[in-house]
């Protein structure tokens, strides 16, 4: 096994109609993910991912089902082409259960349950038009940090949802306070503040009540050690049980993504040096880029992509 190699999997945001349709055509290890994730959830999601619609899919309840199947489905196609020697996993939010199916943590069918659920509570947390987000760029934690304190009024709720990279955090809160520490920001010397097109403030503490009802469901959920470690993104520690792997899901609902502390533990810590994204769209390979620059870092989600794959030696 090559110790320097991390599978990384993307999480909400990199969804899009028609992904992972030229693997279920090619290979019959994509089908059978696909299908496996159609019979837990009782309904087509391979249909929703190839066909959309979009606005269909990027209802959190559907988009987080499908994300994960596509990014499953592009793992086992990957193994089953000899490209499995990984010795670490990790994802982005969401993507932590696709990090967490490919170390035999949890099955993808209960994995692909699970995410439904979670998705539903997170979209049902806040009413509609309630809370926001927005990417803040060029700015260090403790403007972000600032910001939200001086936006808050009244027992509101801003606060840092994504750590993403050098220079790229995330914000959350009630859409009010928000909008007051985007202002705040651009007159303090943020470079940029994208206000972001989402159904729910996430990983901020307006999604506790999300947290509790995943976590009444997880209770009743075995989770197995884990055959090949992951860093979890809600502290960036590595998890190799599968007790603290569940209470990391649980954590994660309403705590930020420290995705940059997770690239810079792999690389820097765990001499990674080469990080495959598996899964719909190439956002983690921009990020993991400006975070460690002296690493590899390659996508697989289509054929295209598949054929480019340049890591040889990950070949069994």
């Amino acid at each position: 096994m090559n110790r320097g190699v991390a599978f990384v999997f993307p999480g909400q945001g990199s969804q899009y109609v028609g992904m992972g349709r030229e693997l279920f055509e090619r290979f019959a290890v994509a089908r059978s993910v696909f299908e496996e994730a159609n019979d837990a959830l009782g309904e087509s999601i391979s249909r929703l991912c190839f066909a959309g619609p979009s606005e269909t899919l990027q209802l959190t309840e559907n988009t987080q089902p499908a994300i994960l199947t596509v990014s499953v489905a592009v793992l086992r196609v990957l193994q089953s082409e000899g490209y499995d020697a990984a010795n670490f996993f990790a994802g982005h939010s969401l993507g932590e259960y696709s990090a967490l199916v490919a170390a035999a943590c949890i099955p993808f069918a209960v994995a692909v349950k699970i995410v439904r659920a979670r998705g539903r509570y997170m979209q049902q947390a806040v009413p509609a038009g309630t809370g926001a987000m927005a990417a803040v760029l060029g700015a260090t934690p403790e403007t972000i940090y600032e910001a939200c304190l001086k936006s808050v009024r009244d027992g509101e709720e801003c606060s840092p949802a994504n750590f993403n990279s050098p220079g790229q955090i995330v914000i959350a809160g009630h859409a009010t306070a928000v909008d007051r520490a985007i202002l705040w920001l651009k007159d303090n010397g943020a470079k940029r503040v994208i206000k972001l097109e989402v159904s729910a403030p996430f990983h901020c503490p307006l999604m506790l009540p999300a947290q509790e009802k995943l976590a009444h469901d997880l209770q009743a959920i075995e989770f197995a050690d884990l055959q090949r470690p992951i860093v979890s993104n809600t502290d960036a520690a590595v998890v190799r049980r599968g007790a603290a792997a569940k209470i990391a899901l649980v954590r994660q609902v309403s705590s930020p993504v420290r995705w940059q502390e997770t690239i810079e533990v792999l690389a820097r810590e765990h001499a990674v040096n080469t990080f495959i994204e598996i899964g719909p769209g190439k956002v983690l390979s921009g990020l993991i880029r400006q975070t460690a620059r002296d690493v590899v870092c390659e996508h697989v989600e289509d054929i295209a992509s598949l054929e480019k794959l340049t890591i040889g030696h990950l070949v069994r």
